[in-house]
């Protein structure tokens, strides 16, 4: 079986879809199962009804309005019958969604998130997959919270292997095209969890892995895996190989093609991963195996905006000792803020940190307690794997560096621009 992911970007309006049906057309899709993503900014879209649940009452319904209303315009573009049954199951999930909003007693800002959040996949794919069987395509739609298990750490849940590993290999033996949800799970109770943000392409590998899939294949808007970001530098290179092991440092340091925690499982089962451009399907894109770190070898840059440069020193000039940077990384852990370089010296010690669940000023008070806190908000982070002076200077180029570190084969430098 071959395992395709499909983002929000490939579907984000009635051409997109049809055109999903057309990447089908030519490359196959007996044996396949497609792992898909919210239509357009969908997840945006959610979040601020989550916002306006939690904050902002009065806007609550026209935020959900505007939902609905996003995604009929893309049902009454792709089927001409508004009386087919996709009509039905969609507002049913709309049902669904409002249902848990009017009934929902729980304050957990989390676990509301993942309630209210994975109905952009549900709806997503359920009009994927009665749009392939109206375009003569037989597939079939799975709801993936049957299938990945996790625990109940909501919007970054850690998946029960075993259970899952259960459950997906009883479609092993069905020949189909399936339709599925990325990002989305459920716990042991039947409560919906989510893997992340960008948690799909995780999905699919999760997918590859339990069914020993022939391969995975991303599409994205792009040709495949470039060595930049165009949005932030010129001229990128398309990347034709990357083995494993580059690939999971270039995803460790932030890389945005390929998620995180999306390579281990397929490096474990040797499955290989092609992120192609589902504008030009046929192009070859890049083929993430084993072989070669990088073909054609040249520095790779990426680059993290929106990052927290924290420093710590000791309040009485003592040294910063194991004791101490342990109980900082165990507050760091806690208050789940993510650690993407650290530097220290004998009474001060640096990280630069991702806040994405905005809890820094709770953490600030607690380490305030022991240490004088100093910080910088809004840096951005350059990496540079296999870097030379050159590539060095055109990112520091009319910038303030803040920190640079370097180690054999990677360059970090952290700016304020």
């Amino acid at each position: 079986m071959r395992i395709f992911k499909f983002g929000g970007a490939s579907i984000k309006d009635a051409a997109g879809v049809k055109n999903v049906f057309d990447v089908l057309q030519k490359v196959g899709y007996e044996e396949v199962l497609l792992v898909v993503s919210a239509m357009g900014k969908t997840t945006n879209a959610l979040e601020l009804v989550i916002k306006n649940y939690f904050d902002k009452s009065n806007e609550l319904f026209a935020s959900i309005q505007e939902v609905k209303k996003y995604h009929n315009e893309i049902l009454l573009d792709l089927f001409a019958d508004e009386n087919h049954e996709v009509y039905f199951d969609v507002n049913n999930h709309f049902a669904d969604f409002e249902y848990f909003i009017r009934s929902n007693k729980s304050p957990n800002y989390n676990f509301v998130y993942d309630q209210i959040v994975s109905f952009g996949e549900l709806i997503s794919t359920t009009i994927l997959s009665h749009y392939m069987n109206y375009s003569g395509v037989n597939s079939q739609w799975l709801d993936v919270r049957n299938y990945i298990k996790t625990d109940t750490n909501y919007r970054d849940a850690e998946v029960n292997w075993e259970v899952t590993q259960k459950n997906i290999s009883k479609i092993a033996k069905r020949k189909s095209l399936f339709v599925t949800q990325g990002f989305v799970g459920s716990d042991e109770n039947g409560f919906t969890t989510t893997l992340g943000r960008e948690g799909s392409d995780y999905t699919a590998a999760i997918f590859a892995y339990c069914l020993n899939a022939e391969s995975v294949t991303i599409w994205k808007d792009v040709p495949g895996v470039m060595n930049a970001d165009p949005r932030y530098f010129e001229n990128a290179t398309l990347l034709n190989q990357i083995s494993y092991r580059e690939a999971i440092e270039l995803a460790f340091y932030g890389a945005s093609v390929i998620h995180p925690k999306t390579l281990q499982p397929l490096q474990k089962k040797e499955i290989p991963l092609y992120v192609k451009s589902f504008i030009n399907p046929l192009l070859a894109g890049t083929s993430v195996s084993k072989g070669e770190d990088l073909e054609p070898k040249l520095p790779c840059f990426i680059v993290k905006k929106d990052q927290l440069l924290l420093s710590l020193s000791s309040i009485d000039f003592s040294f910063i000792m194991e004791e101490n940077i342990s109980e900082i990384f165990n507050l760091l852990h806690q208050y789940k803020l993510k650690v993407s370089l650290i530097q220290n010296s004998a009474i001060s010690f640096s990280v630069c940190i991702e806040d994405k669940f905005d809890n820094f000023n709770e953490l600030k008070k607690v380490l305030s307690k022991k240490f004088k806190v100093s910080f910088n908000e809004n840096v951005s982070l350059y990496t540079i794997r296999h870097f030379d002076e050159k590539a060095a200077q055109m990112v520091e180029k009319n910038k303030n560096v803040l920190l640079r570190q370097i180690s054999r084969e990677t360059m970090q430098i952290i700016t304020k621009e």
